[in-house]
C-alpha cells in the first residue's frame, strides 16, 4: 500500500483496552457482575487491538454463562474454538503470515516464517533470547545461502524486524530479547497443529503427555523432577527440534532417551542431567545448548557429535574440557561460560594448551569466565569474527606483542566481571586496573562502540593516544580513576582537522585527578554532534568543560555543536570556572535546543551557567537543579558588546 505515513498500533494499556472492549461489546457500567468477567476476558487479550475487537464482537449480547465459558477457554488457550473469534483473529494474522513471502524468494520467505514459528516454542510472556533463536535457526538450516554465522545472524535479524513490522512479534523491555503476544502465539500453535511443521509446546509438566510420532518440534518447559511416565526412550523419526527444561532440582534423563531421534538438529537443555553417549545415533545434530545441566561422560562422548556446529555450555557441570574437543571439526560456534569441572575446584577454567588453535572452523568464541586461554592461539583461527572474553592483565602482557585480530563484534573484559548478554550486541571493551601498553587493542579501538576504562594509567588522552582514527564508532564512553588522562582530545594545528567522537551519545567521567578539560587545541570536526547525556563527577582539576573558542573552518560550517545534548550532570568539580567557552562571534556554532535537564552541585568556582546566546536556544529545558555552588553569581550571564553587534 502506498501509505504516506506508517503508524505502528502498539499494545494498549489495561484501561485503554477495557474502554475499547466495553465499547465494542456494548456493556453498560451498571452490569457489575458481568463486567467483572468481561474485564478478565479483556485482560486475556493482553492489549492487542485485533484480539480485543474480534473477541468483543464475538461475545456481544452473550449470556453470563457464555461469558464465563469464554473466559475459561481463554485461560485454557482454547479461544480459537469459537468460530467467530477464529475467523476474526485468524484471517488478519494468516494474511500477515502469508505476506512474509512477498518480495522474497521461496526459500527466504519460508525461513522468515520458520523464525516466526520458532518463537512460538517459548512459554507465554517470555522474553525470547535472540541469540538462542539465531542458534536454532542455524541448526535447522535457515537461510542456506548465507554461509557464515555472521551472515546468518544478519539475515535472522532482518527477519525478526520484518516480523515486528508485520505485528507478529513485539519489542521487549530487555536488550537481546523479543516477545510474542499470547494471541499470536496461539495462532502459531494453530498453524503447527497440522501440516509439515508440527509442534508441541507444554509448560509445567507433571506427567509425560501423549504424543504422535509426526512432531517436528517439541518444547517441554518446567518439567517436574518427579514427572510421571517419563520414558527411557522415545521414537520421533521426524523430530528436528527438542527443548527440555527442568525445574531447580535437575530433571534426570536416560542416556538412551535421544537414541531414536535420528532427524534431531537442535537440542536445548536446561536443568537436565544426562549422558551424551547416546548421541552417536544423532548424525544430524547441529546445535547443542546446555544451561544449568550436568553432562556425564562429556569428554568421552564428543566423538559422537562430529557434525556439531554450535556448542554452548553455560553454568554446566562436565568432567573436563579435553583434547577430544578437536574431533568437532565442523564446530563454528563455541560458548564456555562458568563451566564447573567435576574433578577440580579451581576458580579458573582450564583449557588445554593449543586446543583452540586447532578448531580452525571456529567463527565465534565466547569464554566469559576466568580461563587460562592463550591469546596467541587466536591468530590461528582465520575465520574468527566474533569474540567474547574475560581476561586478566597478565594474559594481555604475556601475549608477546599480541594484537587482537579484526573482529566484526566483540565484548572483551579485562580484570572485571562479564555483565553482557549471551552475545555481544555492541562492540565493547571494558579494561580495569591496567598499566601496560594498550597496543594489543589497536585494531579494536577503531571500531569500538562502548568503551570503559577504569584505573588505566599511561594515557594522557583518548584521541590520538588511544584512537588515532578518532573513535568515531564510539557511542558510550565511561572513564573512572585514569590518573594520567588530561583531555579527551589533544589536537595541534599542524595535525589539521580531525573527525572525533562524532557518534558519541553517552559520556560518563568520574574521579579523574588530572583531567583539565575535554578538548585541548583544535576542536575536532563533528565533535560531540550526537552527544545526549553527560555526567562528570569528582574531577578536581577540571576548569573548562566544552572549550569551543578554537574552531576550525570545517567545524564552523557544520551543524551546531551540542545540539543533541539533553542531560547534563556536574558534581563536585571544585575548580570548574566555565561550562561553555565560546567566543561571542561563534555563538551560531553551538546550540542547546534539545537540553532538558541540568543538575549542578558543589562547583564553587562557577560564576555563570549559560551565556545569553546559549540561553536563547534552550527551548525545551524542563529541569534546572543547582545546589551548593557558593560562587555562583548568575544563571544567565550579561550580554557582551560583541554579542549585541552580532545579534543586531
Amino acid at each position: 500500500m502506498n501509505c504516506q505515513k506508517e503508524i505502528q498500533l502498539g499494545i494498549l494499556s489495561e484501561d485503554e483496552a477495557w474502554v475499547l472492549f466495553r465499547d465494542k461489546t456494548g456493556l453498560e457500567d451498571d452490569c457489575s457482575t458481568l463486567n467483572d468477567v468481561a474485564k478478565e476476558v479483556a485482560g486475556e487479550c493482553k492489549g492487542l487491538p485485533l484480539a480485543i475487537v474480534t473477541v468483543a464482537k464475538a461475545l456481544k449480547g452473550e449470556s453470563f454463562d457464555g461469558w464465563r465459558a469464554a473466559n475459561q477457554r481463554f485461560k485454557d488457550s482454547r479461544h480459537l474454538d469459537n468460530d467467530e473469534v477464529l475467523r476474526g483473529v485468524l484471517r488478519p494474522l494468516k494474511l500477515s503470515y502469508d505476506y512474509l513471502k512477498k518480495g522474497n524468494n521461496q526459500i527466504t520467505g519460508n525461513d522468515i516464517q520458520m523464525c516466526f514459528l520458532l518463537c512460538s516454542l517459548f512459554p507465554e510472556d517470555y522474553g525470547i533470547p535472540i541469540e538462542m533463536l539465531i542458534m536454532c535457526g542455524i541448526g535447522v538450516g535457515s537461510f542456506p545461502n548465507a554461509y557464515s554465522i555472521e551472515d546468518k545472524r544478519n539475515e535472522i535479524g532482518i527477519a525478526l524486524k520484518k516480523l515486528q513490522k508485520s505485528g507478529l512479534l513485539l519489542e521487549s523491555d530487555y536488550a537481546g530479547t523479543i516477545r510474542m503476544h499470547d494471541v499470536v502465539r496461539d495462532f502459531a500453535h494453530w498453524l503447527t497443529s497440522t501440516g509439515v511443521n508440527r509442534f508441541m509446546v507444554k509448560d509445567k509438566l507433571k506427567e509425560w503427555p501423549h504424543m504422535v510420532e509426526s512432531y517436528t518440534a517439541i518444547a517441554l518447559w518446567n518439567c517436574s523432577t518427579n514427572i510421571k511416565k517419563f520414558p527411557d526412550k522415545v521414537e520421533f523419526s521426524k523430530l528436528k527440534i527438542l527443548f527440555l527444561h527442568g525445574e531447580l532440582d535437575c530433571l534426570v534423563v536416560s542416556g538412551t532417551f535421544f537414541e531414536e531421534m535420528k532427524a534431531l538438529q537442535v537440542l536445548y537443555l536446561d536443568a537436565v542431567i544426562f549422558s551424551p553417549k547416546g548421541f552417536h545415533s544423532l548424525p544430524n545434530l547441529k546445535t547443542l545448548w546446555c544451561t544449568y545441566c550436568k553432562l556425564e561422560n562429556f569428554s568421552s562422548s564428543l566423538t559422537n557429535m562430529r557434525g556439531l556446529e554450535i556448542l554452548a555450555l553455560s553454568r554446566t557441570k562436565i568432567d573436563e574440557i579435553s583434547e577430544e574437543l578437536v574431533k568437532l571439526s565442523t564446530l563454528k560456534y563455541l560458548r564456555l561460560s562458568h563451566i564447573e569441572v567435576e574433578v577440580k575446584e579451581e576458580e579458573e577454567m582450564n583449557i588445554p594448551p593449543k586446543l583452540l588453535s586447532r578448531l580452525t572452523s571456529l567463527e565465534e568464541l565466547h569464554v566469559t569466565s576466568k580461563s587460562n586461554i592463550n591469546l596467541l592461539e587466536l591468530n590461528s583461527l582465520p575465520r574468527l569474527t566474533t569474540l567474547s572474553l574475560r581476561l586478566s592483565d597478565n594474559q594481555i602482557s604475556q601475549g608477546y606483542n599480541f594484537m587482537f585480530p579484526k573482529l566484526q563484534r566483540y565484548a572483551i573484559v579485562v580484570d572485571g566481571y562479564f555483565r553482557f548478554l549471551e552475545a555481544p550486541i555492541f562492540r565493547t571493551l571494558a579494561i580495569k586496573n591496567f598499566s601496560s601498553s594498550l597496543s594489543a587493542f589497536n585494531s579494536l579501538f577503531d571500531t569500538v562502540e562502548k568503551l570503559q576504562l577504569r584505573n588505566v594509567s599511561g594515557q594522557k588522552n583518548i584521541v590520538p593516544s588511544i584512537g588515532k582514527m578518532g573513535v568515531n564508532e564510539l557511542t558510550s564512553l565511561k572513564l573512572k580513576s585514569c590518573k594520567d588522562m588530561e583531555f579527551l582530545t589533544d589536537i595541534t594545528s599542524d595535525q589539521g582537522p580531525i573527525v572525533a567522537f562524532s557518534n558519541l551519545v553517552e559520556l560518563n567521567i568520574q574521579r579523574m585527578v588530572s583531567l583539565k578539560g575535554l578538548c585541548y587545541g583544535l576542536s575536532p570536526t563533528r565533535f560531540f554532534q550526537n552527544l545526549k547525556q553527560v555526567s562528570i563527577q569528582y574531577c578536581e582539576e577540571l576548569q573548562v568543560m566544552f572549550q569551543m573558542d578554537k574552531l576550525s573552518e570545517k567545524v564552523k560550517c557544520q551543524a551546531p555543536l551540542l545540539s543533541n545534548l539533553t542531560i547534563l550532570e556536574l558534581y563536585s568539580l571544585p575548580k570548574l570556572e566555565t561550562i561553555w567557552k565560546l567566543e561571542p562571534s561563534h555563538h551560531a556554532n553551538a546550540s542547546l535546543t534539545r537540553l532538558k535537564v541540568v543538575r549542578i552541585e558543589y562547583c564553587n568556582e562557577l560564576k555563570t551557567i549559560f551565556s545569553p546566546c546559549l540561553a536563547l536556544s534552550m527551548l525545551h529545558l524542563q529541569e534546572l537543579d543547582i545546589r551548593s555552588c557558593n560562587g555562583l553569581e548568575q544563571v544567565i550571564g550579561f550580554v557582551q558588546e560583541e554579542e549585541i553587534i552580532e545579534v543586531g
